[in-house]
Parts: structure tokens; C-alpha cells; sequence
């Protein structure tokens, strides 16, 4: 038996389970149908349904609000050291279970297992981390002033929201919630429709880790009834989002009424921009990873090639080679390096952007083909000939399609690189030092790489600018979001006090 069938036998016995009885909210510690009925999760792979799912709306919403509201002040008044033990208990869950969650998450989504395995124990890794910073995490200072000892600390800001998306929704999920729990806050957790399974998972391992019931609430359905109504409840303090810039807009809007704290971590249209002094081989190897890696849907993707005219030629020769041997199939494979596209509506959006390429006078060099009809597979997909004004140059398209921009000067390349609407991240590849220190300080993005791809360093800040996002994660960055700082004087004599009609 092959590995892939091995991992297809493994894989029908975990969704058994989901296949019988469905998938339901988790409110309080208890199963809930949805209010609105259900919807049916399907697999990109093969189009098959997957299980049924409870669709929750306002009312789910109130329900879940009130439970994380009610939770709160015990898991807020939980020792740091406590819930240190019991995030570490998760962490250590996850690990056990990450197989499992795997093997869903690519069915799930269409992403491989090639990247897949390494994102469920990063999940783990995210427990872990923020789990190692919770006894610090109220640390403050002490500010002394002539008559008084001034201190500040910080405490949790209350029940929250965390909305993620389907790309990579495990490891996001932990991202966002591992933290939130560290501060002590408590959760409810709207995951993206199209990708329900591994945030059940998730809830049923922290519950079972010994999280207390309520601290964590993961109720599902659509951002326009759940979604809105997690946004506008009175009880939830903060939101915490992860998905496109048009959404986050909506969801600023949406928390306006009830004065919410939002932290946005929202689309990029990144550039990489490849210097003719580089290692050319190591930003070849950089340039496929961070486009074609996870299917092309992530934020950090850089989507955009600025190459110097000097080795456009060759650099882009070798780029088709390679981009032409990318091997697309079935995510269950550990070999394939592609696998489908999450939904048929995503799938529809990335296709028509081949039509849109010839139109605007690019050329296909690579890719531009769907692939097969049982699932939403396409080629790896390479623009060149491209201008920074084309619709594929400005819109971020998501997925396995890279754009080639040629540039002169390097005033050239940063003038092109700036000109977007986002500014998640930017990639530069030169070996020339005070170039790689002129151009990142004027590089608008929130994050850069200088001749590396992306490596994710958790106690570093972690978000965009302009239509990128608001806010950073990571480290002590995500405490100053999911925590308040409080300032407290204590007099130290006698000092005097303006005395009124005396």
C-alpha cells in the first residue's frame, strides 16, 4: 500500500465521526445545533461533502458572548503559573494529535501534507510560546515622580473575538487564541465556513487539556450573520482578525457602535525585489517557495517579481524551468508540492486573472491551465511582460501566480514596490549592505526580509501597513492587544494639594 492510500485509509476513519453526526458549535462546553440550520463542508480535492455543519447566527453569537462573559472573571483570576500548566497541556495535545489534524486540515482545504504536518505542531509551537510568556505578561514599570510611586501593569481586556480564515486555519487559529488565553481572556471563535474541521478539533483538544468550560467557544456559519454579530455584541471587547482588507474594513465599521478594539491582519500584493549582485540561485529557491508554497494563498506570498533588467532574461528562464516542474496533485501525497484550490468560488476568482493577463498584454510563460475536472486544481502560473499597472500587478489574486516586473534602478524598484494599495511584507536580495539598508527603510510593508524568505520568528512583530492591517502580533505585541494597561499613583508624603473653597 502506498503512502497515499495509507493516509486515505487513516484519513476515512478520522471523518467517520464528522460524517455521522455533523459538526456542532461548541458553546460553554456543550454540543449546539445552529440556530440557522446547516451547511454542507466540502472537500476541494474531489468535491465530495465532507459533513454537515451548524450554522450559527446572532443568536448562536449571544449565547457563546455570554458563556465567554461568564467564564471570564474565574480564567482572568487563574494564576499566571496555572494557566501556563494548562496551555502547555494543549501544546502537548496538539502534538499528539497532529497527525489527525493533518490529514483534515488537507482535506479540508486542498493544502499538502508537505506543508500541512509542519503547521499543526507549529500550532503547538504557538501554545507553547505564549504559554512560556504568561507570567511576565502583566510585568510593568515603576515610574517615579516627585511625590509619587507610579506603577503600571497590564490585565486582560475581557471576552474576545477571533475570526480566521481557511488558509492554513489551525496554525492561525493558535496563533490568534493561544495568545488571547495566555492574557487571560476568553474566546469565541468564528472560523471560515469553508473550513470547519481542525477548529473543532482544536476546541475538543483544549477541552480536553482541562480548559474550563466557556473559555474557549467556537461558533460557525457566515461572516455576514455570525461574523456581524461578533462584531457588534456588547460583551466582546476586541476582535481579532485574519482575511481580506475588504472584510476588514466591514468588520471596523461593524465594531464602531460598540467602541471595539480591532487588530487587522489583512491582504498583501508583497513585491521581492532581485538585485543583478544576489546569490541568484538562493533568490530563485525564494522566490518559487514563497509564491508556490501553501497553494499561493497566504498573505506573506510574495506575488510579485521585481526583477533587474540586467538578469531578467536568464533569471526568468530559469523560472519557468522550474515553476513548469512544480508537481501538482493530490494533497495526501507527501510528494506533491500542489494541491487544489480551497473552494469553486476561489478557484473561479484565480482562473479568470488568466483571461485578465492576456488581456492587459502580459504573457502566460508558465501555468495558466486549470488541471482535471474532479477537484479545483490549476497549473503554477507565471506573468511575464509584465507593468505594475496591469490588474494582476495591483489585485491580490491568492494563489499559485507570480507576476514578473522588470526594473532599471533601484529608485526604480522601490517606486514600483510602493506603489500598491497594501504593505504586508517585501523581500530584497542584494549583496550590497547599505543598498539593503537604504531600500528597507523606505520599503512600505510591515515586515522585510533581506536574502531570506519568510522565516517566522515568534517573539517578532508580526502585521502590515496601509490596507495591510492594524496591529502586531507576536511576542509582548500580542499582550498589548488582548490585555489593557493600567497606571496606578501611590503619594509618597505629604505633598500639597490645592486646596478649593476653603
Amino acid at each position: 500500500m502506498s503512502t497515499l492510500e495509507q493516509n486515505l485509509e487513516k484519513l476515512r476513519e478520522l471523518l467517520a465521526r464528522f460524517q455521522e453526526g455533523g459538526i456542532n458549535n461548541r458553546i460553554a462546553g456543550e454540543d449546539r445545533d445552529g440556530s440557522a440550520g446547516t451547511f454542507q463542508n466540502t472537500s476541494p480535492v474531489d468535491k465530495s461533502v465532507i459533513c454537515s455543519v451548524a450554522q450559527g447566527n446572532r443568536d448562536d453569537i449571544d449565547a457563546a458572548a455570554n458563556a465567554a462573559a461568564d467564564a471570564f472573571p474565574n480564567w482572568r483570576d487563574t494564576t499566571a503559573t496555572e494557566r501556563r500548566k494548562m496551555l502547555i497541556r494543549v501544546a502537548e495535545a496538539i502534538e499528539e494529535r497532529a497527525e489527525e489534524i493533518a490529514l483534515c486540515e488537507c482535506w479540508d482545504t486542498g493544502q499538502t501534507l508537505k506543508f500541512m504536518s509542519k503547521a499543526a505542531l507549529r500550532g503547538a509551537e504557538n501554545f507553547r510560546y505564549f504559554a512560556d510568556q504568561v507570567v511576565q505578561a502583566r510585568d510593568g514599570q515603576h515610574l517615579k515622580s516627585p511625590t509619587l510611586m507610579n506603577i503600571t501593569t497590564r490585565v486582560p481586556i475581557g471576552p474576545v473575538g477571533v475570526i480566521t480564515p481557511w488558509n492554513t486555519p489551525f496554525m492561525l487559529s493558535t496563533w490568534k487564541i493561544a495568545p488571547a488565553l495566555a492574557a487571560g481572556c476568553t474566546v469565541v471563535h468564528k472560523p471560515a465556513e469553508a473550513s470547519p474541521l481542525t477548529a473543532r478539533l482544536l476546541v475538543e483538544i483544549a477541552e480536553e487539556a482541562g480548559l474550563p468550560k466557556g473559555v474557549l467557544n467556537t461558533v460557525n456559519g457566515f461572516g455576514d450573520e455570525a461574523g456581524k454579530a461578533l462584531c457588534e455584541h456588547p460583551k466582546i471587547r476586541a476582535i481579532a482578525f485574519v482575511g481580506e482588507s475588504r472584510t476588514g474594513s466591514l468588520i471596523t465599521k461593524q465594531g464602531a457602535d460598540t467602541l471595539k478594539r480591532n487588530h487587522l491582519e489583512l491582504g498583501g500584493k508583497n513585491p521581492v525585489i532581485v538585485f543583478d549582485d544576489a546569490d541568484l540561485e538562493r533568490a530563485l529557491d525564494a522566490v518559487i517557495f514563497m509564491i508556490y508554497s501553501i497553494n499561493g494563498e497566504r498573505c506573506t506570498s510574495s506575488s510579485r517579481l521585481l526583477i533587474q533588467d540586467t538578469i531578467k532574461e536568464e533569471f526568468e528562464a530559469k523560472l519557468v524551468e522550474r515553476v513548469n516542474k512544480i508537481k501538482v496533485g493530490h494533497p495526501l501525497d507527501p510528494t506533491t508540492e500542489i494541491g487544489p484550490l480551497v473552494t469553486e468560488e476561489h478557484y473561479n476568482k484565480v482562473t479568470s486573472y488568466f483571461d485578465i493577463a492576456k488581456e492587459d498584454g502580459a504573457t502566460v510563460a508558465a501555468g495558466g491551465t486549470k488541471l482535471g475536472d474532479e477537484g479545483y486544481f490549476v497549473r503554477p502560473t507565471l506573468f511575464t511582460n509584465a507593468n505594475n499597472q496591469m490588474r494582476i500587478a495591483r489585485e491580490e489574486i491568492f494563489g499559485p501566480v507570480l507576476t514578473a516586473i522588470p526594473f532599471s534602478t533601484e529608485e526604480e524598484a522601490l517606486q514600483i514596490a510602493n506603489d500598491t494599495p497594501y504593505g504586508l511584507t517585501g523581500y530584497v536580495w542584494t549583496n550590497d549592505l547599505t543598498r539593503a539598508l537604504r531600500f528597507t527603510d523606505q520599503l512600505e510593508a510591515g515586515m522585510i526580509w533581506v536574502n531570506s524568505e519568510n522565516v517566522r520568528h515568534l517573539p517578532t512583530p508580526f502585521g502590515g501597513v496601509k490596507a495591510s492591517g492594524i496591529g502586531r502580533d507576536g511576542g509582548d505585541w500580542s499582550f498589548e492587544f488582548y490585555m489593557e494597561q493600567k497606571h496606578i499613583g501611590f503619594a509618597t508624603g505629604q505633598h500639597k494639594i490645592t486646596q478649593l473653597g476653603m
